[in-house]
């Protein structure tokens, strides 16, 4: 029976993950989820692709949700005030403008300092309002693109077979940034063929593919890149017919509600043998050999 394996959520966007037992989710997904960002000093958004040490800060939300603590190796730990309202200062993620909340010089005098680069620590400002297209649209806060990532291990384990056939050491599920993990899916990738779903009191519907950038290539222990894996293993399967390689799916929240660890993972709807909204040119070539 499919069930949910682990919960993560992601306060910040870029940094290590919350694990979570049980949480009640929103419909920008999972509680906290990319509420916070880290900018440099012109607003542009920080990521692991520019700043791998963003692996190693570790933050948990505390007082249900009034503070922020921020944690690294060899660093004291910030306990960070949340702001929730205040001055909107302008910023910038993959080109778009946002609206955000600046929380101030301590949160910025700590990242910058753990990151070396001048940075500023922002959290979604009121009113967020933010439409995420895909085959279902939704909303989220700071994340990439819809409010849920979704993999399961047997995928994660057909990608280690794969790596160990070239020689590769195997990787951990950090590596992919996942929200809900789900077990007992024999199938590799079958959550590339969910349509809709429901787990606990939360609904979901498929969103579109995860494309899959520099950011897997960091191990998320050390802060440091250590590719070119898992990309070029996933190119050799995984390769999208609209570009780029996929692992895992995305998916918007339809029905927010409780959700929990061990929580029955239900498919209402699947998208069909033919996996149209899924169209991997990686496996047809594979097929014809």
């Amino acid at each position: 029976m499919p069930r949910v394996s682990a919960l993560i959520s992601y306060p910040v966007k870029g940094c290590a993950g919350a694990p979570l037992n049980r949480a009640v989710s929103t419909p920008a997904g999972l509680p906290h989820d990319r509420a916070f960002m880290v900018v440099d000093a012109e607003g542009v958004f920080r990521s692991q692709r520019g700043s791998p040490r963003l692996a190693l800060i570790r933050p948990g939300v505390e007082d249900d949700g009034a503070h922020l603590l921020l944690q690294a190796p060899g660093t004291g730990t910030a306990r960070i005030p949340v702001l929730a309202e205040g001055p909107r200062t302008g910023v910038t993620m993959h080109g778009r403008p946002f609206e955000a909340v600046d929380q101030g010089e301590e949160a910025a005098r700590w990242l910058t300092d753990v990151l070396g680069e001048p940075s500023r620590l922002v959290r979604v400002a009121p009113g967020h309002d933010r439409t995420v297209n895909g085959h279902f649209s939704g909303t989220s806060a700071f994340a990439d693109s819809s409010a849920a990532l979704v993999l399961s291990l047997s995928s994660l384990d057909l990608l280690n077979a794969r790596l160990a056939e070239a020689g590769a050491p195997a990787l951990p599920m950090d590596r992919f940034r996942p929200n809900i993990v789900v077990s007992g899916w024999p199938e590799p990738h079958t959550e590339d063929g969910v349509l809709t779903m429901r787990i606990g009191g939360t609904g979901l519907g498929f969103s579109k593919p995860c494309k899959r950038c520099a950011v897997t290539t960091v191990d998320q222990e050390t802060g440091e890149k250590a590719g070119p894996e898992p990309l070029r293993t996933l190119a050799s399967y995984r390769r999208w017919a609209e570009g780029g390689v996929v692992f895992g799916a995305k998916f918007a929240v339809l029905d927010p509600g409780p959700i929990a660890v061990g929580d029955e993972v239900e498919v209402d709807e699947w998208a069909g043998p033919e996996r149209a909204l899924v169209a991997l040119a990686g496996e047809e070539e594979a097929a014809r050999r």
